[in-house]
């Protein structure tokens, strides 16, 4: 089961506490991913078209129990795909205009109706029901071990616009795409996508996602420590390279026996430890010495270089 359909199982599982949240969460699973059809005065049918077993349920449940209306499931499996597609035909029969008009589907006399359905959504729980319809009809959320990622795809701007204030009452910021004739609602940070699965009822996916951002945020902290670590690493190789060179000069220049006591020590810890950095090279020295100790003594090794170099300018 992908990520998505775990999304709409849960979601299937929430039943709305009031009518008006049923018909909200029906109402927005119509309007997602249904086909309104029109063949004269009073004369509707509507085509449900799912991918999502759960939704096709949801669709059937509340048709029967809001409205009694005749409906007809069709299963196909896509070859292609390998998936299975679900049909949910609601035939022309008298009682289905009425429906559709308490759905805010219809306007009595006037035809379709323009955004979401305010005259039901007047409630916290028709809210949530209508946002929680709407996902299940078109909506799709990546699994959270790889990025975050959700989205609602829906047709109309005045609907689209509408939908995200609602989603927005959630406190999650949702945005809105235009894309090939539709508009795709999108929210791409965590907290939106907590914020917003809780809003819609789907507490025990956002605990599943809050486990997996907190996993990727140590898997994350591990990477930059290591990745510091390396680098530190490298500058350590790199410093201790530059510093063996220096000695090397030091030596045919000025002859080891000839540097004073502290630098004669450090040239031959440096030779003996290699790999170590310049504090930890410090903590081997008798007795031990502070990283600064240790750079000051690099930087009177590379003076007196200098001036072995240079002898006239000293003059």
């Amino acid at each position: 089961m992908s990520f998505t359909a775990e999304v709409k199982d849960e979601l299937a599982r929430v039943d709305g506490p009031t009518r008006a949240a049923q018909q909200a969460q029906l109402s927005a699973i119509v309007r997602v991913c249904g086909t309104l059809s029109f063949r004269g005065p009073g004369r509707y049918s509507i085509k449900i078209a799912t991918e999502t077993g759960a939704v096709a349920r949801t669709a059937i449940k509340l048709t029967h129990k809001l409205f009694d209306l005749e409906t007809s499931l069709t299963v196909r499996r896509s070859v292609l795909h390998k998936t299975r597609n679900y049909l949910i035909e609601i035939p022309e029969q008298p009682e289905l205009e009425d429906a559709l008009i308490e759905l805010g589907i219809l306007i009595a006399g006037r035809g379709l109706a323009p955004g979401v359905p305010r005259n039901l959504l007047r409630t916290r729980s028709a809210i949530s029901a209508f946002v929680r319809g709407a996902f299940m009809a078109g909506g799709f959320i990546a699994d959270p071990r790889g990025e975050f990622h959700l989205e609602i795809a829906v047709t109309g701007e005045d609907f689209a616009r509408e939908l995200v204030a609602l989603i927005s009452s959630f406190g999650a910021g949702a945005r809105l795409n235009h894309r090939r004739g539709a508009y795709a609602i999108y929210l791409k940070s965590y907290e939106d996508i907590t914020a917003l699965l809780r809003g819609m009822g789907a507490g025990r996916v956002a605990r599943v996602v809050e486990v997996a951002r907190a996993k990727k945020s140590v898997k994350n902290d591990v990477n930059r420590r290591v990745n510091a670590e390396m680098a530190n690493q490298a500058r350590s190789t790199g410093a201790a390279a530059d510093q063996l060179q220096l000695i090397d000069e030091a030596e045919a220049l000025i002859g080891m026996r000839s540097l004073p006591p502290a630098l004669r020590a450090f040239c031959e810890a440096r030779r003996e430890n290699p790999e170590l950095s310049l504090a930890a090279l410090g903590q081997e020295m008798d007795p031990p010495a502070s990283k600064s100790a240790m750079y000051h003594r690099v930087l009177r090794l590379q003076q007196l270089v200098n001036d072995a170099k240079n002898p006239t300018e000293d003059a």
